[in-house]
């Protein structure tokens, strides 16, 4: 369950170390992640919606494109393409089916994870799609449509040669993405060693997942935290290299970020999920990437 601050294993995993040179650099020049450096979805196919349509802001029927912040650092569920451009991953194609709806393309304007949001409040994006999860600081702020569930996985090279107790990780090098539910998780398991006067945990972030599972795959990292769809896949790509530790837990939504003045976008989202889950689309993006055991089917604003 990604992603708790306010404040990603791209398509290039599969080519094991080299993945640190794939990192945040690649969205924008200097690594920032946002500016020009966009890209777009296909046209939208299948049958518009023309009541959803009708109920877009102004700013998004004038343009006939929806822009979506994103970290594509995430994969499965969000990376780059081997063009290095191309925003793919099921929660790309899930809501390619969503704004298809709508009758919209996409633009998915890369960008550092911890800034998303940040640039959804700000009218930067019109909306951001990238595994965050519901929680109550985040409603606070935002709008935010639930069409996903996911939580914790942890991860280890086979064996777990460094006997890593998830619960008692004191002293460990541990991997873990910046502004992630994981990373305050991590960082509460480690004040309860000092508490205990037991060993920090040594924490490894990063700005990117990528570069996350790069180090426990090169050894630098005991360990590495991440959603479970974001675990299970790195273990595919590096077969033989990681195993899971543990079960999952503290399963949650995801959910779509919508400025908080965009209510009624915000309840047309779901009813476009709806639509999408009863022609089938819903249930497709999900399968492509075998990840379909976290669809979810009560789509919601704010649950």
């Amino acid at each position: 369950m990604r992603r708790l601050s306010l404040v990603a294993t791209t398509g290039a995993v599969a080519l094991g170390l080299t993945l640190s040179a794939c990192g945040s650099n690649s969205l924008s020049p200097g690594g920032s992640g946002g500016g020009n450096n966009t890209s777009s979805a296909p046209g939208p196919t299948g049958t518009v919606d023309q009541a959803l349509a009708a109920k877009l802001p102004a700013k998004i029927k004038s343009a006939g494109k929806i822009v979506v912040g994103i970290d594509p650092t995430y994969a499965p569920n969000e990376m780059l393409a081997a063009d290095g451009k191309t925003v793919e991953g099921w929660d790309a194609d899930l809501f390619n089916a969503v704004a298809a709806k709508f009758g919209v393309t996409v633009d998915y304007s890369p960008s550092k994870f911890d800034a998303i949001i940040l640039g959804v409040d700000s009218g930067k994006y019109d909306i951001g799609v990238s595994s965050f999860s519901i929680t109550d600081q985040r409603k606070a702020k935002v709008n935010m449509v639930s069409y996903y569930k996911a939580g914790t996985l942890w991860v280890t090279k086979p064996g777990n040669p460094a006997k890593i107790d998830p619960n008692n990780a004191c002293g460990k090098n541990i991997g873990v993405q910046t502004g992630t539910t994981q990373f305050d998780d991590i960082s509460a398991k480690s004040k309860k060693c000092t508490d205990a006067g037991k060993p920090a945990v040594h924490i490894l972030p990063h700005d990117g997942q990528n570069q996350v599972t790069a180090d426990v795959v090169s050894g630098k990292a005991d360990a590495m935290l991440a959603d479970s769809p974001i675990g299970l896949y790195a273990i595919k790509q590096f077969q033989g290299k990681l195993e899971k530790l543990g079960d999952v837990y503290d399963s949650a939504p995801y959910g779509y970020v919508v400025p908080k003045s965009e209510t009624d976008f915000a309840n047309a989202l779901v009813d476009a999920l709806k639509a999408a889950k009863a022609d089938g689309s819903y249930d497709a993006a999900l399968k492509k990437w075998g990840v379909e055991s976290g669809g979810i089917t009560d789509f919601a604003l704010n649950p």
